[in-house]
């Protein structure tokens, strides 16, 4: 018998299959990574992706819920570098208060402050 009447009997044995467990893992890697880098868990968003059938709903539904998670993460941010600036100001104020500065550097600190960063 010869060897592609085999494939016709063991369909899971053959380059469709292999092929198509080679692009589910390769999907399942950078779901991880992109999952890893939004702060979300990759490693529960990689999994599924590993099922077949099933792995095609779980990557529609990550891409729709990780925009999401990155406009989540933006505002995190956000809301930590107000924090931060005024906490910096306050710091600035108190050293002021206690005359640890003068007052041309209190006025360039506080300037520097301001200053957006690059």
């Amino acid at each position: 018998m010869p060897y592609y009447h085999m494939i016709d009997w063991f369909p899971f044995m053959g380059f469709g299959t292999v092929f198509a467990w080679v692009l589910s893992l390769a999907i399942a890697y950078l779901v991880y990574k992109d999952a890893e880098k939004r702060g979300m868990n990759g490693l529960l968003w990689s999994l599924p992706i590993l099922i077949p059938w099933i792995g095609i709903l779980f990557l529609i539904l990550y891409l729709i819920l990780r925009d999401s998670g990155s406009r989540i993460a933006v505002e995190r941010s956000f809301e930590n570098s107000v924090t931060a600036r005024t906490t910096a100001e306050e710091v600035l104020d108190e050293r002021y208060a206690k005359g640890e500065l003068t007052r041309e550097l209190y006025l360039q600190m506080k300037e520097d402050i301001k200053k957006p960063s690059k």
